[in-house]
């Protein structure tokens, strides 16, 4: 067993630390950590905080952090910032925000880089996760890098995904987002102390009962809080509860958690993929000027080289169908 693996599930909260580094970076034994974890994992309550920037995502997840201590759960976060286009830097402010409990045994707080991801989420949030269940975290508190409507990568790795709204801020336009609007199975109406807010509660109540059809079968409720004053965080976590319960008792959770498996599981294989072409184009000419030759349509180029590798039957007709032309 990888040494960072056995002092992890001894407890070892540095270990922890260092685990989520070899993850983040890619580093070489990588893999044997994750393999050697992953039994361990798949049972911590992952919550998804998502929502524009300037919603107050971090102060309700230092609230939310505060509020779950009381009540003995340990609690990891995972906290994503934008990373620079130029340098890959990030000012990962999250720590900043959350020292009141950097000496709690019962709470690990990592911030990260978003490094380029589009989705809301950094590439490594998923194995990380892997590290804090296994570490045995009750709760994990995903907060996303805030990208407004885009940000839908957090539906496929939070068990709970919270949408943060606030009043002001184009309640109008806020609730016609499709997209955005309906990942959420919370939806928290923050900065409730600022006019506007209950108009924007009820709006979003009305979209919500509106709605034709709910995701597995649950209308989301509508919290209004005020993290800054320390207020409705009972009610939000209440809410939260009820989803979680709701997922375990109708089949949702474990059919979740399937649907994530299969993600990962696809990541990796498309990881591996790329990396053999890489490899592959580097060693072999015809396949380096497949892949560089501007005047090669890609379907016709990438139909050439694999139509050379051992693939089996099912795989070439999978492959044929994927590049037929579609239907306008």
């Amino acid at each position: 067993m990888h040494p960072l693996a056995q002092r992890i599930l001894a407890g070892d909260r540095r270990a922890v630390a260092r685990a989520l580094t070899v993850i983040e970076n890619d580093a070489q034994d990588k893999r044997q950590l994750l393999q050697d974890l992953h039994p361990h994992a798949g049972r911590a309550h992952i919550i998804g905080f998502t929502g524009a920037p300037g919603a107050g995502k971090s102060t309700l997840v230092d609230q939310m952090i505060a509020h779950l201590r009381g009540q003995n759960l340990t609690v990891g976060v995972l906290a994503v910032d934008p990373s620079s286009p130029f340098t890959g830097g990030a000012l990962l402010g999250d720590r900043v925000r959350m020292t009141r409990h950097s000496a709690d045994a019962g709470v690990f707080i990592r911030s990260m880089g978003s490094r380029g991801s589009l989705g809301g989420l950094a590439a490594a949030s998923r194995e990380m996760l892997v590290a804090l269940e296994a570490y045995g975290c009750d709760v994990v508190l995903l907060e996303t890098v805030g990208v407004g409507q885009a940000e839908l990568d957090v539906m496929s790795v939070a068990d709970t995904v919270a949408l943060v709204l606030t009043p002001g801020a184009g309640d109008h336009v806020q609730t016609a987002k499709a997209g955005i609007m309906e990942i959420a199975d919370v939806f928290i109406v923050n900065k409730r102390e600022l006019p506007g807010s209950e108009a924007l509660v009820r709006e979003v109540r009305l979209m919500v009962h509106e709605r034709s059809h709910h995701r597995e079968d649950w209308e989301p409720p509508v919290v209004a809080v005020s993290a800054i004053e320390n207020a409705g965080i009972a009610e939000l976590w209440n809410a939260i509860s009820a989803h979680a319960a709701h997922l375990r008792s109708s089949g949702f959770w474990e059919s979740r958690r399937r649907s994530r498996h299969r993600a990962d599981t696809e990541q990796v294989l498309l990881a591996a993929f790329r990396a053999y072409v890489r490899g592959r184009a580097s060693a072999d000419a015809a396949w380096r000027v497949a892949l560089d030759d501007p005047a090669a349509d890609p379907y016709t180029a990438a139909a050439e080289l694999l139509r050379g590798l051992p693939f089996d039957a099912a795989f070439d007709a999978l492959f044929n169908r994927a590049l037929a032309p579609r239907s306008p």
